[in-house]
């Protein structure tokens, strides 16, 4: 009998062997019932129940693609990481861009903040930096995060999103009140990916060759410019086309029309933080410009989709405890959750050999630790290498450099309040924000925030919310609770 070869045009199993038949399954004669022997229509519909994965539970529904981060400015004085190191200096990236409150199959022209992850894959490791397309969140503490996202998402009685739940959550949370006012506003919709800024939102901490300490913040500015939708416009885009800024970004970069950003950092000596105006590490807070002003970093452009969307984009997973030399952490608390939360979530959502996966995995350097086995491991560093330390093979040692100066520290340990710096309140950086806006932006606000916050049923939980905008400011209270009235009239 002669030899067959199978070739890269022959149908196999999972484990090689060629495929007679993918159009009938086996059966114990004509119209017969089905044999528990048909590997191949088992393995088939096994694999087919496991190819979805849990989603998110938050920023479920993303967009991603890969391009470059080139250094333009200097910033050597305030860091040591080595992909900051010199002009002209390019790393590789990922980007993930998400919707955060809905699901994998919501729509993508929705009012919402969107999420902005950036993996750079540095020559000392993957370095990830992840944040919104907000400078600020509606909390200040990672103990509130489960239940603000469950007064978000789809009312479990219901199956849908309640407007009663949300404004009953944020009329509990004054400290809400300057991201809803940036929700709320124009800047609530983008009209694509590639038409909004991107924030770090957090503080973080740099430091220096000489171990000098700086809390930064980082901002990236869309280079094709910021474009909104109205609530009409997003409606009526969502009607046509629900992925409307997946195809956007997909259809640009293979148009060769490739985004691109401007990173911008503000810096402050971390010698300032304890007595600036505003605690600097509340993320419902920014720090304003005239403060400290943006210094230009780089340039970060995506040029390359991926060709997998799950594999790429769907199990990306982005960590923001993945530090490199030269940045690090700062106090600030929803930070200091996410950096155990992050990690966690994709240990449950692609498993503990997450790392592993193309996307995920080193590019400029080779991961080397003692983590073994596992599901779907394949790490197993070779015969005899050993899975502890210290020891007596050559493994991979310690390099005694911590990655950034430590923070210090201070009183007792408890369940404490963030502490009060002299401008430290819930509404008066709510109200700045309304004061900078055009009077055609002030309308359109007023109109958005009216038009949810009058279907909640109990006027309690109403009342809550107008004073929280009176707070804000005068002028925006009353214009918000007179839209209100007059909805609710109607």
């Amino acid at each position: 009998m002669s030899k067959r070869v199978l070739t890269a045009r022959t149908l196999t199993t999972e484990s090689g062997a060629p495929v007679a038949d993918n159009q009938n399954s086996a059966s114990a004669g004509i119209g017969g019932p089905l044999l528990l022997q048909d590997q191949h229509l088992l393995e088939k519909l096994a694999r087919f129940n496991r190819e979805r994965i849990p989603e998110r539970v938050v920023h479920a529904r993303g967009s991603g693609a890969y391009g470059y981060f080139e250094v333009t400015d200097d910033v050597a004085g305030f860091t040591h990481a080595d992909f900051l190191s010199a002009v002209g200096k390019r790393t590789e990236v990922f980007l993930r861009f998400s919707t955060v409150a809905d699901s994998l199959g919501g729509a993508d022209a929705v009012r919402d903040p969107r999420g902005f992850a950036v993996k750079f894959y540095t020559e000392e490791g993957n370095y990830d930096l992840v944040g919104n397309n907000t400078p600020v969140f509606f909390i200040k503490d990672p103990l509130k995060f489960p239940d603000f996202i469950h007064s978000q998402k789809r009312d479990p009685f219901t199956g849908r999103q309640e407007p009663d739940n949300v404004w009953d959550f944020w009329a509990h949370t004054p400290e809400a009140t300057h991201q809803v006012t940036w929700l709320m506003g124009d800047r609530g919709i983008p009209a694509s990916y590639r038409h909004m800024n991107g924030y770090g939102s957090h503080t973080y901490q740099w430091t220096n060759a000489d171990g000098e300490a700086f809390f930064v913040k980082y901002h990236f500015k869309t280079n094709q410019g910021v474009r909104s939708l109205s609530a009409e416009q997003a409606a009526e885009i969502v009607g046509k086309d629900a992925n409307s800024h997946q195809t956007d970004l997909l259809q640009a970069i293979e148009r060769g029309v490739n985004p691109s950003w401007t990173l911008y950092v503000q810096v402050m000596p971390a010698a300032e933080a304890a007595d600036y105006r505003f605690n600097p590490f509340d993320l419902t807070k920014v720090w304003p410009h005239r403060d400290f002003p943006l210094q230009r970093v780089g340039r970060l452009v995506l040029d390359r989709n991926p060709d997998n969307v799950f594999a790429e984009v769907e199990q990306a997973a982005f960590s923001p405890n993945n530090f490199v030399p030269g940045i690090g952490p700062s106090p600030d608390k929803m930070l200091q959750g996410r950096l155990f939360a992050y990690a966690d979530a994709h240990r449950y959502r692609l498993g503990v050999n997450h790392t592993q996966l193309a996307v995920n995995a080193p590019r400029a350097t080779v991961a080397s630790n003692y983590g073994r086995d596992g599901l779907m491991a394949t790490n197993s560093q070779g015969r005899a290498a050993k899975n502890y330390e210290p020891n007596s093979y050559d493994g991979p040692v310690e390099t005694g450099r911590p990655l950034a100066a430590p923070l210090a520290l201070t009183g007792h340990s408890g369940t404490h309040e963030a502490p009060l710096h002299t401008k430290d309140d819930d509404f008066f950086q709510a109200g700045e924000l309304y004061r900078l806006m055009s009077a055609q932006e002030k309308s359109r606000l007023i109109a958005n925030i009216a038009g949810s916050l009058s279907q909640v049923s109990r006027d309690d939980v109403i009342e809550k919310n107008l004073a929280h905008f009176h707070a804000a400011d005068p002028e925006y209270g009353r214009r918000v609770e007179e839209a209100v009235r007059a909805l609710r009239e109607d």
